[in-house]
């Protein structure tokens, strides 16, 4: 290649690299796109397995994965718990991170047996908890909150309702939703664990 071709080329590399740093600076966020929020965690209040109140105040300051499940569930339940493990394991030393998962049955998860739960899948239950509470409270939550679920499955009578998704929501610090992902599939997993810490180290 000639000394004049070898120029251009330093030329254009010089020229892009600079344009880049000048946009950098203009512009927040340009060399690390920040995902805009779908929603924002609304005030809550539940009970976790060890009988102590959860809120929203909870998860301030805290990168969150928010998943639903119920313990007597043979279905996916057992799927995505298999597939969040990876990522608790990934994360578990990191002070500002947290799972949190929501029962979708109430009525037969109480402290206690979200406690014996807990305590089979030998998790710290202060990276992954485990919270039961109002059905309809969870249930408002998931739809009009996390938007994990479409807020059309609202029914009149919360006694006929049942909520089962595999949709998880991850949560940054200042408590904005800013992506879904399908914990059923893996290949998902393993981008909210990249995007995990990304937020972790804002």
């Amino acid at each position: 290649m000639s000394k004049k071709g070898i120029f251009y080329i330093a030329f254009f590399f010089v020229l892009v690299v600079g344009f880049f740093l000048v946009m950098s600076y203009l512009i927040p966020g340009f060399s690390n796109p920040v995902i805009p929020a779908i929603g924002t965690v609304r005030p809550f209040s539940f009970i976790n397995q060890d009988g102590k109140k959860v809120t929203n105040s909870t998860l301030e300051n805290k990168v969150v994965t928010i998943e639903y499940f119920f313990t007597t569930c043979q279905g996916i339940c057992p799927r995505m718990t298999k597939n969040l493990r990876p990522v608790y394991e990934r994360f578990k030393e990191q002070p500002g991170f947290l799972i949190l998962s929501h029962t979708c049955d109430p009525e037969t998860d109480s402290p206690e047996r979200l406690k014996q739960y807990s305590d089979s899948l030998g998790v710290d239950t202060q990276k992954w908890m485990f919270v039961t509470g109002r059905k309809d409270s969870l249930y408002h939550m998931a739809r009009h909150s996390y938007k994990i679920d479409d807020p059309k499955n609202d029914l009149t009578r919360i006694e006929d309702d049942f909520l089962h998704t595999q949709f998880v929501a991850l949560v940054n610090k200042k408590g904005s939703i800013v992506k879904i992902y399908d914990a059923l599939k893996t290949a998902e997993m393993g981008e909210m664990q990249e995007e995990i810490a990304k937020l972790l180290k804002q």
